[in-house]
C-alpha cells in the first residue's frame, strides 16, 4: 500500500488546501460552499497525482541517479510503468468528472489548464530557466483561482500577490537548495546548469519581502486593527521556514513543513488567529 501512496504523492495533497482560501476569507467556510470546495480539493488531489505519475515515468532514468528520488516506486521498479499509467488514467478521468460536477465548464477548464501546464513542465519546460519556476508558482495560484471559480467568490488583489510572491519564494528556494546539495552535479535536473546559487538566493529573498509587504497591504485594508497583528505572526512563520531551508533541506515546501513541528505550530497559530478574527 505504501508504494501506491508514494506513487500518488499523497503528502503533497497539502498544497491543495489553498482551494479553501476564498471561502475562508469570505466567511463562508461553514456554509454549503464548503462541500463544493471539498469536491474541488479532491479533484485537485487526483489531477496532481496524475501529473506526478507522468513526471515519474518521464524522469525514472534520472531519478535513479538522485540520492532520494531513486527510492520512488517507478524509479526503484516496485511499480511497473503500465500499472502507473492505468492508475494515472483513472485519476485523470475521476478528477475531470468531479471538477465538472463542482464547477461546470469553468471548473473543468481550470483543472485542464492546471493539467496541461504541469504536463508541459514534465515534458520539457522544466528544463527552461525561469519558466520552470513560473510554472511551479502558477500551480499555487491556479489552486486559489480554481477555489474562487467553484465558490464564485472574488479574492483581494493583495492576497493574490501575496500568494504569487510566496510561491515564487518557495520555487526559487527549492532550486537553490538543489544546487547547494548537488554542487556541480547537474545530471538529475538539467535546468540547474543555467542557475547560480547567488541569483536564486537574492531573488527568493526579494520575493519573501514582497510577500510580507503585500500581505500587510491586505491587512491594513480592514477596519479591525486585529488584522495588523497577523503580520508579525506571518513574518515569524516565514523566518522559521527560511531557517529550515538554510539547513540540510532540498527546499521542497511540503518536506520542509512536515518535518518541522514548530513550523506546523506556527502555521496553525496563524490560521487560527485569522479564523478567530474573521469568524468570532
Amino acid at each position: 500500500m505504501k508504494k501506491y501512496l508514494d506513487l500518488l504523492r499523497v503528502k503533497h495533497y497539502l498544497k491543495n488546501i489553498l482551494v479553501f482560501t476564498p471561502i475562508f476569507f469570505n466567511q463562508t467556510l461553514f456554509t454549503e460552499k464548503f462541500a463544493i470546495a471539498l469536491i474541488g480539493f479532491f479533484s485537485l488531489c487526483l489531477i496532481s497525482s496524475t501529473v506526478y505519475i507522468l513526471n515519474d515515468i518521464q524522469d525514472a532514468p534520472k531519478d535513479r541517479l538522485h540520492p532520494t528520488k531513486r527510492f520512488r516506486p517507478i524509479a526503484d521498479g516496485s511499480i511497473h510503468i503500465l500499472q502507473a499509467r492505468v492508475i494515472g488514467g483513472f485519476c485523470l478521468f475521476l478528477s475531470l468528472t468531479l471538477s465538472y460536477l463542482a464547477g461546470g465548464v469553468s471548473g473543468l477548464l481550470l483543472i485542464l489548464m492546471y493539467f496541461v501546464l504541469n504536463v508541459s513542465y514534465s515534458f520539457g519546460l522544466k528544463n527552461q530557466p525561469l519558466i520552470d519556476v513560473i510554472i511551479l508558482a502558477s500551480g499555487f495560484i491556479i489552486r486559489v483561482i480554481y477555489g474562487a471559480a467553484l465558490s464564485q467568490i472574488p479574492i483581494s488583489g493583495w492576497l493574490y500577490l501575496t500568494i504569487w510572491t510566496g510561491a515564487f519564494y518557495m520555487g526559487l528556494g527549492k532550486r537553490r537548495n538543489e544546487i547547494a546539495r548537488q554542487g556541480s552535479m547537474k545530471e538529475t535536473r538539467t535546468v540547474l546548469r543555467y542557475y547560480s546559487y547567488s541569483f536564486l538566493d537574492k531573488n527568493m529573498y526579494v520575493c519573501i519581502a514582497l510577500s510580507i509587504v503585500f500581505y500587510a497591504m491586505w491587512a491594513v485594508e480592514h477596519e479591525s486593527v486585529l488584522f495588523i497583528w497577523s503580520v508579525p505572526i506571518l513574518m515569524i512563520l516565514l523566518m522559521k521556514y527560511s531557517l529550515d531551508i538554510e539547513g540540510d533541506s532540498d527546499g521542497d515546501p511540503i518536506e520542509v513543513i512536515t518535518h518541522d513541528k514548530v513550523l506546523i505550530l506556527l502555521i496553525v497559530a496563524f490560521v487560527a488567529y485569522l479564523g478567530y478574527i474573521i469568524y468570532a
